[in-house]
């Protein structure tokens, strides 16, 4: 007997609402025997860069076959289009707004479908919540065997959110803030790559007013409520407070400037 698929769900639902519930009906009305996993619900409220790099640094970690299912789509209901992607072994079924742009860079992508076949998707089919009516099916239909092909026309635009630009002026590195989890911690669009050229113990990171000097490889590196820098798990630059919350501390939010430089 083959193993029950796997289906991630990825939204900026938040769960005081039905929403993730009623996704997951769905899934299971189609296919009981599906294996849900919550990647989050906690993306920022139409924050696409949160939830593609909160995907980028997820998917990897699924076995192949996977389907993942994305829905942050502030574009509901317009011209952007709703796609299967197959990539690297593993689906995608969300929005064409560069949601899965991050979680493919590195996967050769073979398909990519248009779902066009509203035979599979649910009717009457709200404008306001694809993730119910087209996403959620078509995923289930796809973990019950239904081809590909069958669900909508091959099309080969895919829309890719660029990370934003990380800029190398006068010795110094200027990046943004681009995320803040749960703990407060906030992760920057600066990757460990783009470090190379600044000694960890003579670096220093700037941000909202404040100065971090050196690059810590753990949080435990200052004493409990100070501020420190150091790479986190998904290889980007965080800004921590020991015991306690970066963005509570700095009071900023996402896009807010981040300069390393020189100490």
């Amino acid at each position: 007997m083959a193993e029950p698929r796997i289906v991630t769900l990825t939204t900026d639902f938040g769960y005081q609402d039905p929403f993730v519930g009623i996704l997951k009906g769905v899934l299971l009305g189609l296919n009981p025997t599906l294996r849900i996993v919550d990647i989050s619900h906690g993306v920022p409220p139409q924050r696409i860069l949160a939830g593609a790099l909160i995907l980028s640094g997820s998917v990897p970690f699924f076995p192949p076959g996977t389907i993942h299912v994305g829905v942050v789509d502030p574009g509901v209901g317009s011209e952007r289009r709703p796609l299967l992607i197959e990539a690297g072994g593993f689906y995608f079924v969300g929005p064409d707004n560069g949601l899965f742009s991050l979680a493919l860079r590195g996967l050769e992508v073979q398909r990519v479908i248009q779902l066009t076949n509203d035979s599979y998707h649910l009717k009457p089919t709200s404008a306001t919540f694809h993730g119910r009516d087209i996403f959620a099916p078509v995923a289930a239909h796809l973990s019950l065997g239904v081809p590909i092909q069958e669900l909508g026309i091959p099309t080969d635009a895919i829309t890719r959110l660029p990370r934003p630009e990380v800029i190398h002026k006068k010795q110094k590195l200027h990046g943004e803030i681009v995320y803040a989890d749960h703990f407060g911690n906030l992760i920057t669009n600066i990757q460990a790559e783009d470090l190379t050229l600044f000694p960890k113990e003579s670096l220093s990171v700037s941000i909202g007013g404040r100065k971090i000097r050196g690059l810590s490889t753990r949080y435990t590196a200052v004493s409990e409520g100070k501020l420190v820098a150091l790479i986190n798990s998904w290889r980007y630059l965080e800004i921590a407070v020991r015991n306690g919350s970066a963005r509570e501390l700095c009071r900023i939010s996402l896009g807010a400037r981040v300069v390393v430089s020189q100490t």
